[in-house]
């Protein structure tokens, strides 16, 4: 027998409780989980590595479909898949992009909308290389560093750089609005460049100042892939980040940004990175980070 799926705690944990598959087998579906446990690119604290399995476990709290006080039940018919993690070598950074990229293609190929669950932020770089086929993709990021560097410590690939790379490799990448800016440490170079190429760069003082307004500023009618850091978010709400940094997003400000960019636009790409289950004992940045991305997923297939 398995276990009910009102149980949280029993059974095998996949996303949402969704059937596990290969990425390259033979299944389809419209929300397709892949993790990428890989958090070799960090600068400051590790943990990363664990996130896609806490969020599996946390996302058990959200199994669909999901029916709210309002009586109205969200995801019903969205079909779901767990791809697995990616299968990373432990000290090949390089190596391990190149799968990244590979098991993204090929669960892109099998779904209507792929979840990646990181993993620091340097593996927004080669998932976003999956999407290479795609015309005038935009990014919108959510995030307390804008991670457009174009070195740090003699490297060129650290989660501080993955926009910074991906911008270079992909012409179709048009676009990047990075919301909830903010912290003492900035590269002056970097935001000299996202500027320059004319990216949409908004501090965390104006969300807080005009959330109207920072929504009236988001993209429309575009194939938007969405990047969450867990460090957008004020660490009084989400403590388990690598690099916390005071006065960040509430969850309503959150997610009334995602629902914003999901009722205006096409969103084919979701990930969550910087999430370091490790450094919250209490476990409640992983349960609102599944929560993010399931609240996200019914406002995308509201």
């Amino acid at each position: 027998m398995t276990a009910p799926a009102h149980l949280p705690y029993g059974g095998i944990p996949t996303f949402a409780r969704a059937p596990l598959v290969e990425p390259q087998g033979d299944w389809h579906a419209d929300v397709a989980a892949l993790g990428i446990p890989f958090d070799i690119a960090l600068g400051f604290r590790p943990g990363a590595r664990f996130a896609p399995r806490a969020l599996r476990e946390a996302s058990l709290r959200s199994v669909p479909p999901l029916t709210g006080l309002d009586g109205v039940t969200r995801l019903a018919g969205v079909t779901f898949a767990d791809a697995g993690d990616v299968i990373l070598p432990s000290l090949e950074p390089e190596l391990a992009r190149d799968r990244i990229t590979e098991a993204a293609r090929l669960v892109r190929a099998r779904c209507r909308l792929p979840v990646f669950l990181g993993g620091d932020h340097s593996v927004s770089f080669p998932l976003l290389r999956a999407f290479e086929d795609m015309e005038a993709l935009h990014v919108v990021q959510l995030d307390a560093h804008l991670d457009f560097t174009d070195t740090r410590n003699d490297t060129r690939f650290s989660n501080s750089s993955p926009f910074r790379r991906a911008c270079e490799v992909l012409p179709n990448l048009v676009h990047i609005t990075t919301i909830g800016l903010r912290g003492l440490r900035f590269d002056p170079e970097a935001v000299a460049a996202a500027r320059a190429r004319g990216h949409t760069l908004i501090p965390m003082t104006e969300v807080q100042a005009n959330l109207q307004g920072v929504l009236d500023r988001l993209p429309t009618g575009q194939n938007v892939y969405i990047s969450v850091d867990a460090d957008a978010f004020d660490p009084a709400v989400l403590p388990g980040t690598s690099s916390p940094e005071p006065d960040g997003l509430t969850y309503t400000q959150a997610m009334g940004l995602l629902a914003a960019t999901a009722r205006q636009n096409t969103v084919v790409g979701l990930d969550l990175v910087e999430l370091a289950p490790n450094l919250d004992p209490s476990g409640r940045s992983e349960l609102l980070s599944a929560r993010l991305l399931m609240e996200t997923l019914c406002e995308v297939f509201a």
